[in-house]
Parts: structure tokens; sequence; C-alpha cells
């Protein structure tokens, strides 16, 4: 009941500092609460506080947008789950780590060392740069019986490639339309172009950088990796 004991006091002090009557406090507070209203409709003065504002209300969208650590879902590991139960692989490769992971439904399923090519650094450019390139690609083409044990072939060049050759001036129109409509089709792009092509996941060992822009793996786990991937299998190689 403390509440009760206060509440006459301080209406008694708001009457004697503001010379109000006691039964006008809660109209006067109303109208300067429209007062407050107003005020604030009518926008601040300055461009200098738009801004502020404005930066405000972006910085809280951020905040919104962007996950929480503690709402970030830790990835599932199964490195013991047998190949043949791995029904829906993703490839991904870290060029900066080294390794290529293997996602089956959401779950991590394998995690190899790899070596790549003997430029690493950047998206390759042109056919003889070394570099092994990044973005998305796809599987199309398995050769069982590859000079470096095993091999699956990557869908590059993929359309951001093209697009950049072509804006460049390296890729004739033809050429252009060539590798778009392979990409659309799923198939084997054109491997005849100044962009190169060939470019593979394979064995022969994940001990450097060794190749001229293929993913090198050791032979156990390419073994491993050709059973589990086909035709159409995603791969997204990233920096």
């Amino acid at each position: 009941m403390k509440g009760f004991g206060e509440e006459p006091a301080v209406k008694s002090h708001l009457v004697g500092a503001l010379r109000i009557p006691a039964h006008l406090i809660v109209p006067v507070m109303f109208l300067s609460l429209l007062l407050m209203t107003a005020c604030t409709v009518q926008g601040p003065a300055s461009s200098g506080e738009i801004s502020k504002q404005e930066a405000g209300q972006k910085r809280d969208a951020k905040e919104i947008t962007r996950p929480r650590v503690s709402e970030l879902k830790p990835v599932r590991i199964d490195y013991l789950r047998p190949v043949e139960d791995i029904l829906d692989p993703q490839i991904f490769i870290y060029k900066d780590k080294r390794r290529l992971y293997v996602m089956d439904r959401g779950v991590l399923v394998r995690n190899y060392p790899i070596g790549l090519g003997n430029n690493p650094k950047g998206d390759k450019m042109a056919e003889g740069d070394g570099r092994t390139p990044e973005g998305r690609f796809y599987i199309c083409l398995k050769n069982p019986r590859s000079k470096f044990y095993k091999s699956l072939a990557l869908s590059y060049p993929e359309k951001k490639h093209a697009e950049r050759a072509f804006m460049a001036g390296l890729l004739s129109p033809t050429q252009y339309r060539d590798i778009i409509l392979a990409l659309e089709r799923g198939v084997q792009p054109p491997w005849d172009t100044p962009l190169g092509g060939e470019i593979f996941i394979h064995g022969g060992g994940a001990q450097g950088d060794w190749t001229d822009g293929c993913v090198a793996l050791y032979n156990s786990d390419m073994r491993e990796l050709y059973t589990m991937a086909d035709l159409g299998t995603p791969v997204i190689v990233r920096p």
C-alpha cells in the first residue's frame, strides 16, 4: 500500500510548484502532451538533425535484420555417415582455408584438405593464369580414369566470368552466347575460349598449390567424393 500513501504528496507538490488547482492537473498534462506531439510532427529543424535521425533508423533496421550470435544455429557434423547414405551432397570450397566441405541435407558430412592452382589468390580471369575460379558451379563431367586418379569437372566459366570477359572485349558475341546457353541447359560450357576451361576437382594430393587452377585432393578423399557427387551436384568456390 506504499504507492497509495505517496500519490497525494506528488499531487500537492505539483499544485504547489505550478499553482494549478488539483482538478485541472489532468487536463493541463493532456494539453502539454498534445503540444509535445505537435512539435514532434513538425520534425527537426536542420538537415543535420534529419541525417542523424535517418542514420539512427538505418542502424536500428540493421540491428533488427542482422542475426544475433545467440540465434545462429550450430552446424551438425556427421563425418561417420556412410557414403551410400549421402543422398543430396553440396560441395563448398574455401580457398583461403584450403578445405573442401560436403554438406548433406544441412549436415556437414565430410571435410577434406585441398591444393589449389599455383597462383591461388583471386578469381580466374583467363586461360593460363594459374588461378582457381571462384563462384557457383555444378559438376558437368565425371572422369573415372583421369590423369590424376579420378576427376569431377566444374562448369567454368560461369555467367559472371562470361559477362566480364565479353564487356572487356575478350569474348565474341558467339562465344558469349554459347557459354550462356550451355549454363542454362546445365551442360559443359565451352572450354576453347580465352577464359580457358577444364577446371576439375581431382586426385593427386593436397600437399600444396601445384595445379594449373584445379582443386586437388588426396586419392582416398577423391575416391569418396567421386562416389558421392553426380552430374549437377552444386559446387560453391569461395575466396
